[in-house]
């Protein structure tokens, strides 16, 4: 399999005026995702994620929307699309650390899956990784990672075959055998998150390299979303916080990565330094 076939890098989300001349030529029109496919070859959405809010009905992708971006792309393109929170939220999102805990009633349900994969099949071939990312789990919310597995297992034997499912977990305590032993069992990728108060991705890597299933995607957030807004005043043209002592560690990972043939999604977001397009250029140049 070609490298390229291999490795594929892009953004998380790319609806961002302050790339123009980075990423979009002025005078260009105004379908941003046509001209980023043009540079890139996969991208992160994360709009979809965003789906229970107060009402008990979960909000799926309008037909509309995903007709338009599966036009806007050539062929090869993927994306990576991050499953609904309605279906990975244990409870509804509550305000203070003593709120009532509210359960939701979608959960693990195959059934809206099933409702988010049809509301997905007007993009075809270009459907990459669908990402599972569940928050932080308190012993309030879940008991136990053999007990979150147990759930979760039930709910992958009702999941359509022909998808490349992964698994973003955040509790750092569970990145651990059971877990990684769990994921290559059934196939299932596992995302590395970079950033908030997951643990560095490199030491997980090193440790538990020989149990990856595909795709492998990183993911590099950065830490601080709040300052880093804040810095750059939403304008994300710029490296403002470098991690230069981080990026050959992600080159050396997906290096290795890549020499074990593994299928790697890279997904840069613009708070992990300030723009993500030039985090990529650093990147691809580090890989190169």
């Amino acid at each position: 399999m070609d490298s390229t076939d291999l490795i594929r890098i892009g953004t998380c989300s790319w609806k961002y005026d302050s790339w123009e001349g980075l990423v979009y030529s002025a005078g260009q029109g105004s379908n941003y995702l046509e001209q980023y496919s043009r540079q890139y070859s996969t991208v992160e959405v994360d709009q979809w994620f965003w789906s229970l809010f107060k009402s008990d009905m979960p909000v799926l992708p309008r037909a509309d929307v995903v007709r338009e971006y599966a036009a806007s792309v050539p062929p090869g393109f993927l994306f990576s699309i991050k499953v609904p929170n309605s279906i990975t939220l244990t409870h509804h999102y509550s305000k203070g650390k003593n709120a009532t805990l509210v359960p939701n009633p979608h959960f693990l349900s195959t059934g809206l899956m099933a409702r988010f994969l049809q509301t997905l099949e007007p993009l075809g071939d270009h459907i990459g990784p669908l990402m599972f990312q569940f928050e932080y789990l308190n012993k309030m919310k879940m008991g136990s990672l053999h007990r979150f597995l147990e759930l979760f297992e039930v709910f992958r034997q009702g999941l359509p075959e022909g998808y490349r499912y992964c698994v973003e977990i955040r509790n750092p305590n569970w990145l651990r055998g059971e877990y990684f032993d769990y994921l290559a069992e059934h196939r299932l990728g596992h995302v590395f998150l970079q950033g908030y108060y997951m643990p560095p991705i490199f030491g997980v890597y090193w440790k538990f390299r020989e149990k990856l299933a595909d795709p492998v995607v990183i993911r590099l957030h950065g830490s601080e979303r709040k300052a880093m807004e804040e810095r750059t005043g939403n304008a994300w043209n710029s490296i403002i916080e470098p991690k230069d002592n981080e990026l050959p560690e992600v080159a050396r990972m997906v290096g290795d990565l890549k020499d074990k043939q593994h299928q790697i999604f890279i997904n840069v977001n613009n708070h992990y330094e300030g723009s993500a397009p030039r985090t990529i250029e650093k990147l691809k140049a580090k890989l190169s």
